[in-house]
């Protein structure tokens, strides 16, 4: 059959799958079956499946110039192929209605800064890769809701990927065949660099249990589905490691309009990554009460969950403000904190917090076996690496509770060079915080990570912290 009779076999009807439909006439038309073209071509068996089935419509100009070498097709044909893929990349994706991230069941309180910098970056595309992190607890899967949201509206398709272990604050992840597709690509994306990628079970966990470990070419798969249109992917809570980055800038250079949002504990580190580091929410001065600051907005809202018929006096504003110092305004603990008031009353809560402000906070762990935050900060703690855990321990040791580069840089004995890779892994571990209002930079060792700190067996870098600088 001739290239223009192929044409013409097609339907208006069929034009949103046309180049489905003309690439499987001519491989009939030479009779191969999809694996022999496939190992002419050298494409994937699944990716001439999912282009024959319209599931993919914008493959890269190498794919379609393999399958039209193996397909021996003359200028004519190859024009009409291309022209196919033309309209696919006019009409986007073919979805039904773009995919939608899941539903938050609670407000946001407290971040609109946070999400005004996200929205703006990649609904704009300046920015392609960013990387959320911030300690276990501290709103990064909700901020990421909100950023997901926005875009959604302005008619951005979000595809939402969620591992085993993330927060689980919403109702539910998209399920079906797109989001088993994104699943086995993140898997490809993740797994070979990383090795702890590990299959979960039930909606939104990843790859369903006892599936097939993912392969090769899923990646080119979705960057084909995807094709240029503009779209958002997040993976949310990604498990410590190092993604693929051949892979990585293979999907970013292949998708134009991608946007990848990822929430984890720790960067990636990797080429064009901008890392969004989220800190705990503001607290009041010392000795100030005031119930427009974000962290007393968050701890009063969970405290009505628990007690809807609390109406707090002056007094329990001023304790509500020393609790959200205690906890060093992070949302997850001050949720955690609330929730005993079905059992004790505020003065209580305090006297308890004052005593160990992680006692009341074992079920922020969020993973059977664990021992509690305290153990999940330990945890944080053992993955720095000997200098910086020196470093932390000395700041500990120090009375007060703020400080500033210089007086770090006096205490490693080190230069500003050393000094400041190692405060910068203090701050993007999330155990420290900065501030950079009104003069100099100043730091602060969370309060939390203080106490988890005094429980835990020291290093001997603890007691030479230039040495280990």
């Amino acid at each position: 059959m001739h290239s223009t009779a192929v044409a013409a076999a097609v339907p208006l009807a069929q034009e949103a799958t046309r180049l489905g439909v003309l690439i499987r006439a001519h491989r009939l038309r030479i009779g191969l079956t999809q694996q022999e073209l496939a190992d002419l071509s050298t494409i994937s068996v699944r990716a001439i499946r999912d282009l024959e089935q319209g599931k993919a419509r914008r493959p890269r100009p190498e794919t379609l110039r393999l399958m039209a070498d193996a397909l021996r097709l003359g200028p004519r044909a190859r024009a009409s192929l291309e022209a196919a893929v033309q309209r696919g990349r006019a009409t986007g994706a073919g979805w039904e209605q773009p995919p939608a991230p899941p539903t938050a069941l609670h407000p946001m309180t407290g971040r609109e800064a946070e999400l005004a910098g996200l929205e703006r970056e990649l609904s704009s595309g300046a920015e392609r890769l960013i990387h959320l992190v911030g300690l276990t607890g501290v709103g990064k899967t909700r901020l990421a809701l909100a950023v997901a949201e926005r875009l959604h509206a302005a008619g951005i398709p979000v595809l939402w990927h969620a591992f085993p272990g993330a927060a689980a604050d919403h109702l539910g992840c998209a399920e079906g065949e797109l989001a088993a597709r994104v699943a086995v690509a993140v898997d490809e994306l993740l797994a070979p660099a990383s090795g702890v990628r590990q299959p979960g079970s039930g909606p939104g966990s990843g790859t369903a249990a006892g599936a097939a470990p993912s392969t090769p070419g899923a990646v080119d798969s979705l960057a084909e589905l995807l094709g240029e249109q503009s779209v958002l992917l997040v993976l949310d809570g990604v498990p410590a490691g190092t993604a693929r980055c051949d892979r990585l800038m293979g999907l970013l250079r292949a998708c134009p309009g991608l946007r990848l949002l990822v929430t984890s504990d720790q960067p990636w580190e990797v080429p064009g990554e901008r890392i969004f580091l989220l800190a705990p929410l503001e607290v009041p001065a010392a000795g100030v009460a005031d119930t427009s600051a974000p962290a007393v907005r968050v701890f009063l809202d969970h405290v009505r969950r628990v007690r809807p018929e609390f109406a707090p006096t002056a007094a329990d504003v001023e304790r509500a403000a020393w609790v959200c110092r205690r906890l060093d305004g992070h949302p997850g603990a001050l949720a955690a904190a609330a929730s005993w008031l079905v059992v004790c009353d505020l003065p209580a809560l305090c006297d308890s917090l004052g005593e160990d402000p992680l006692a009341l906070l074992d079920h922020l762990g969020g993973r059977p076996g664990a021992d509690g935050f305290r153990g999940v900060l330990h945890h944080r703690l053992d993955r720095l690496s000997p200098a910086v855990r020196g470093l932390l321990e000395a700041l500990c040791d120090r009375a007060g509770e703020e400080f500033e580069l210089a007086g770090v840089t006096a205490l490693t004995g080190g230069g500003l060079a050393e000094t400041g890779r190692l405060l910068r892994e203090l701050l993007l571990s999330g155990v420290v915080r900065a501030a950079h209002e009104g003069g100099p930079s100043r730091f602060r060792v969370l309060g939390m990570v203080r106490a988890a700190a005094t429980t835990r067996p020291r290093t001997a870098a603890a007691a030479a912290p230039a040495t280990a600088a």
